[in-house]
């Protein structure tokens, strides 16, 4: 994605069309980053290249912020609850942490902190708990006269996900609490982890039963308490240390650190690397230590957590609406390893951008091993100046893709012949199609064959299937690739064995020359995705290694993807005939369901550029159907707020796409839902209202009061303006509401949020007046 440069604009001037359609690329690119973090276990970037996405979003919002909704990341704690375990309410808001990058952002926060609380509680110095940043899952364990009735993950902050049976596995954690005089109620906070030598030896587990190794350490933890089956997380060596106290009724400690030994007492884990300090060369003695010593630690770390130690302390600086301003976490500088450049290939993604990306001989950095760097495009590559065959210094912050910062230059002495510079294809690596910009100007190339090319067809199949669209489980990437390029992963044919005569004969027998046949992919086009049924996909085959004693033999065999393979009896009989597998049935079970999702995330799954959940959401609660939509003129489009230009000349040229208008005729023909329901139930009672919720309400979640506000004709906007018609607050409220009151808007409590609902605004407008 191409970011905006120059529109580095003075808060209070109009955002240009261009950095609107940065923001709205921004706004939808680090939602998928955070699913793909919180919700999937499956991190697609480095930290530090997800830090620098977020940066960048904060820094337009604080410009602009007419520009902030609801939608925004920025307005998150963590990622939204899986759907696939059961929602539960924190009874105290888990947060955030505000993080630094440098001694001097550090620096600079402390010395807020201090001030801030010398201004609040003249004549008191905090001091300070300092504790490791385990790089985990971090839970919310509920307690009841000492009794463990509820473990939840962080989700939203406000709502996690219920874990309770597969924490109950966790041997570290106490099913009751030790000792007497337990609180009536307590929640507490900690972080489980799989210890470091115990993810070693798990992953040599599976390597030696054929399975493939999990990829670090906070990804086998997380995956691990997301299991369906408990028995499957308590096959997992994971453990948990405290790191803080929610809600409690009956506890007050004074201090962190006494909270950590009253807990410790319990018998609840306490990490045994925190530390108590007062100034602020301590901390920074504390930081250097352990960034020497992070590899010889029971667990991952990624940084440490600086906290004034003092809870009435903490009181009195309070909480932003994100993060609590008592406490930091410090990130350590990524580490840098040295590796073997092998080559360098292109992805092409979804909208036909090619990304070229390098191929690096396996090296383990922060914990797990990598193999792949992004190298964004080939602009980059020549910057960085980086040769095939090159010895190259990579950087990395915890995740599992790397950033390639440059050659190291000495090593390539006497290597000159082995080094091969880099060319950027002139055309598509998938399809062979002439590859142009996308605009004039852009760095970024594009392959223009969006309707045929094989790995756009692919990415677009998997986008639909992903939570933000129409969340079909089962279709995940590899279920895309192979309905619709099979064939992608064939090995040479000299690669290529016959399992069933190697298996009968003890030795390698090849396919022969021509191995099998190339497959004609089930899918040649989205269109025909809804019309497809389990026997369509009968024959479909994809390659796979061949192990023996969990190492990888070079040698590869086909094996059916979609179905069971069949067994045979002696005589040639069929023993068990080939049937569809679990996951199989369950996608064409998901595929009939989606058919009724609602038509914003009809509008996401088509993949039309710019257009978001946010933009989507704004378009069917305006228009309410596809046709609607697909008849609007691009001036009438423009003006409906969450759309804007840049978006509506987007949608415009979709729409005059024939194969796009097939798509959708297609959709339609086999079910799809092109048209939401009008609920008549429900008044248009805010029509032009714009309404801003803030903090935690008891009747509704996040998106649940949104949705209330937008079903009834109204604005649920993400910030405060003077445009602002309502504030509403909840629990919790932290910087909306001091706008609110700044502006003097009015500020309506739950209650009133119901009547303003049921009833409209002129009461309150009366009231203002």
């Amino acid at each position: 994605m191409g970011r905006v440069t120059t529109a580095e604009t003075a808060a209070g001037t109009e955002a240009s069309p261009e950095l609107r359609e940065e923001y709205a690329e921004l706004v939808d690119e680090v939602a998928r980053h955070q699913v793909a973090y919180h919700q999937k276990d499956r991190p697609l970037i480095t930290d530090a290249e997800y830090d620098q996405l977020v940066h960048r979003l904060r820094k337009i919002e604080a410009e602009h912020p007419e520009l902030a909704s609801a939608d925004s990341p920025t307005q998150q704690v963590g990622g939204a609850p899986s759907e696939a375990f059961a929602p539960v309410d924190h009874l105290r808001r888990m947060y955030s942490l505000e993080d630094l990058f440098s001694p001097s952002e550090l620096r600079t926060w402390y010395d807020r902190a201090v001030a801030s609380l010398e201004k609040q509680r003249p004549g008191e110095q905090p001091r300070w708990l300092l504790e490791l940043k385990i790089d985990g899952l971090a839970i919310s364990l509920l307690y009841r006269h000492g009794e463990l009735v509820r473990a939840a993950t962080r989700g939203d902050g406000t709502t996690g996900e219920d874990v309770t049976h597969n924490v109950r596995t966790i041997g570290d954690i106490p099913h009751r609490l030790s000792g007497t005089n337990h609180p009536e109620e307590l929640e507490v906070r900690g972080e489980i982890f799989m210890p470091s030598e115990a993810f070693e030896a798990f992953n040599q587990t599976l390597i030696d039963a054929g399975k493939t190794p999990l990829a670090n350490p906070r990804n086998a933890a997380a995956g691990s308490i997301r299991q369906k089956d408990p028995a499957k997380t308590a096959q997992r060596p994971l453990s948990m240390f405290v790191h803080g106290l929610g809600a409690r009724s009956g506890l007050e400690p004074t201090s962190q650190h006494d909270a950590y030994e009253t807990l410790a007492a319990w018998g609840l884990p306490v990490s045994p690397y925190t530390a108590i300090v007062d100034t602020f060369d301590e901390i920074q003695d504390y930081l250097d230590s352990y960034e020497q010593k992070r590899h010889d630690l029971l667990h991952d770390i990624d940084g440490v957590v600086i906290k004034v130690d003092d809870f009435a302390q903490q009181r009195s600086l309070g909480h932003t609406s994100r993060v609590p301003r008592w406490a930091a976490a410090y990130k350590y500088a990524p580490e840098e390893v040295t590796t073997r450049l092998l080559d360098i290939r292109e992805h092409v993604g979804r909208t036909g951008r090619v990304t070229p990306y390098a191929v690096l001989k396996k090296v383990k950095v922060a914990g797990s091993e990598v193999q792949r760097a992004t190298l964004h495009n080939q602009e980059v590559v020549k910057a960085k100046g980086v040769l095939i065959g090159d010895d190259v210094m990579i950087r990395k912050a915890g995740d599992v893709i790397p950033e390639v910062l440059g050659p190291v230059l000495p090593s390539r002495e006497g290597r000159e012949d082995e080094l091969q510079e880099y060319i950027f294809p002139e055309t598509c690596p998938a399809c062979e199609t002439q590859l142009a910009p996308g605009k004039a100007g852009d760095v970024d190339y594009r392959c223009p064959n969006a309707e045929s090319c094989p790995a756009q067809l692919s990415e677009r199949v998997a986008h639909i299937g992903s939570r933000g669209a129409l969340d079909i489980e089962s279709l995940g990437y590899e279920a895309a690739l192979a309905l619709t390029n099979p064939g992608l992963r064939r090995p040479a044919a000299e690669e290529l064995i016959d399992r069933e005569a190697t298996q009968a004969s003890g030795t390698p027998v090849t396919l022969g020359s021509e191995g099998l046949s190339a497959q004609i992919p089930v899918l040649r086009t989205e269109a025909n995705l809804f019309d497809l049924s389990p026997a369509d996909v009968k024959d479909v085959y994809v390659w796979r290694e061949v192990r023996q004693a969990g190492e990888p033999t070079g040698k590869w065999a086909p094996s059916l993807y979609f179905w069971t393979k069949p067994q045979w009896d002696r005589d040639g009989s069929v023993k068990k005939p080939s049937e569809p597998t679990a996951n199989t049935l369950q996608l064409f079970e998901e595929l009939y369901k989606a058919k009724a999702q609602p038509l914003w995330r009809v509008l996401v799954a088509l993949s039309i550029r710019h257009v978001g959940p946010t933009a989507s959401r704004a378009l069917s609660s305006a228009y309410g159907s596809m046709e609607k939509i697909r008849a609007a003129d691009e001036q009438e489009l423009a003006g409906i707020d969450g759309v804007g230009p840049v978006i509506a000349a987007s949608i415009r040229e979709w729409f005059r796409v024939d194969w796009h208008c097939r798509l959708v005729e297609q959709w339609a023909a086999a079910g799809v839902r092109m048209e939401d329901e009008v609920d008549e139930d429900t008044p248009r009672t805010l029509e032009g209202v714009t309404v801003v919720v803030t903090g935690s309400l008891k009747g509704y979640s996040r998106d649940e009061s949104k949705e209330a506000i937008i079903t009834r004709g109204g604005r649920a906007a993400g910030s405060v303006s003077k445009k602002t018609d309502f504030v509403v607050a909840g629990a919790n409220a932290g910087t909306k509401l001091a706008k609110a009151e700044q502006f003097g808007l009015p500020v309506l409590d739950e209650e009133q949020f119901n009547d303003l609902l049921n009833n409209g605004p002129e009461k309150w407008k009366r009231a203002d007046d």
